[in-house]
């Protein structure tokens, strides 16, 4: 199976991302799906009803990572 994959990095201001991510979760619960907008086109992503949540947070002496990974 070929894999399709779809990345933007960019930076903004905390209360951004704080609702973009609101708008993900809100998607979730609400809906069968999830919907993104990148460079003019939409993809439409189906999820099921149970999701596997991996949460790693890594600290380095000069720089923090928080990883929130959904897989079905």
């Amino acid at each position: 199976m070929d894999i399709f994959e779809v990345e933007q990095k960019e930076r903004l201001r905390r209360e951004e991302v704080a609702a973009r991510l609101r708008n993900l979760a809100d998607m979730l619960a609400r809906h069968n799906d999830i919907e993104f907008e990148r460079g003019g086109m939409r993809f439409k992503v189906s999820v099921p009803d149970e999701l596997d949540v991996k949460i790693e947070l890594e600290v380095e002496s000069d720089e923090r990572e928080l990883e929130i990974e959904l897989t079905w």
